[in-house]
């Protein structure tokens, strides 16, 4: 697998984004994990990668620094924002604002 350049996109296994977002609107202790350790979450939500795959682990570490959120938006504002959010993950999630955290409710609005 070639590595990822500083700053590309790394797309969301539409399978995991979906467990991801199921959780992320419904499961409190899922959203406390999600909110203290963005990587655990997505391993949680299962994103897998390869025992001694340095490319794989980049791509997840990436994957939780720019999925870090300071207050998660409302379970409510993720389910109505649902399918762009899986859109958005599934095209991947690079250094861009991120429209999980609460901040940025009124961008969850714009999704829909």
């Amino acid at each position: 697998m070639a590595t990822k350049k500083a700053g590309s996109r790394v797309p969301l296994d539409p399978k995991v984004a979906r467990k991801f977002l199921d959780k992320l609107g419904t499961d409190n202790e899922f959203r406390r994990l999600f909110k203290k350790d963005p990587k655990a979450a997505l391993v949680a939500s299962g994103y897998k990668v390869a025992k001694g795959d340095a490319a794989g682990e980049a791509a997840l570490e990436q994957l939780a620094v720019c999925l870090r959120v300071e207050r998660i938006a409302p379970k409510a504002a993720i389910a109505s924002a649902r399918s762009s959010l899986e859109a958005m993950l599934g095209s991947g999630v690079g250094m861009t604002p991120n429209q999980l955290n609460a901040a940025s409710t009124a961008s969850l609005r714009r999704l829909k």
